[in-house]
């Protein structure tokens, strides 16, 4: 949730720097809260439109920059400044911070990206469709988070299971501790016990 003060927390206390030393471990995916109207193609999100707005930047980071060492970080930096998303100059302070392009964020922001093509129509190199598949991306955020049951931001789920949660100011449900050498152990151990250490875990 990107203007949530938990997920902020959760980030910067836990996430980020757990990444820091499990990256090459964990197969880790951004996921958002949110609801879609079934009528239209509008969406919602629990800090308002602005939010809706954040989450997408964030997505689209995250499709542009698989490496979350470079989507993270633009997402924590977002996060930092949270009641200021989405200011264009907290965007492209942060863009510039984490190494991302701002015009392909843009494009994808507005469905525009090359991944698209299939929808241009009328070969304009845009999508024919306004921003519809950029929005695309937020709805699939939300189905995984409601297919995965998660309704607080933030959740730290850990081999499809919750590990950790960040809720109204406080750590709930971390059985194994909330520290982030805490996260970093299950992460080491449960990667050590899958195929001999060959596969990622889910998080």
């Amino acid at each position: 949730m990107s203007k949530c003060p938990d997920a902020r927390d959760c980030l910067r206390d836990l996430v980020v720097p757990a990444m820091e030393k499990i990256e090459d471990k964990v197969d880790f995916r951004l996921s958002f809260i949110g609801w879609t109207d079934p009528h239209n193609d509008g969406v919602t999100c629990m800090h308002g439109q602005t939010e809706c707005l954040g989450n997408l930047l964030e997505l689209c980071a995250a499709k542009l920059y698989p490496q979350p060492k470079t989507y993270l970080g633009f997402t924590l930096c977002l996060s930092l400044s949270y009641p200021d998303i989405p200011a264009r100059e907290l965007v492209e302070s942060c863009a510039l911070e984490s190494g991302i392009d701002k015009a392909k964020l843009e494009a994808c922001t507005a469905g525009q990206d090359d991944d698209d093509d299939r929808d241009d129509n009328d070969g304009d190199g845009k999508g024919d469709d306004n921003g519809h598949l950029a929005w695309g991306l937020l709805k699939k955020s939300f189905q995984r988070s409601e297919d995965a049951n998660v309704t607080a931001s933030c959740t730290v789920r850990l081999a499809k299971e919750v590990r950790c949660i960040r809720d109204a100011g406080e750590w709930k449900d971390c059985e194994g501790g909330s520290r982030v050498k805490d996260l970093v152990t299950d992460v080491e151990r449960l990667y050590g016990e899958s195929n001999g250490g060959g596969k990622k875990e889910d998080v």
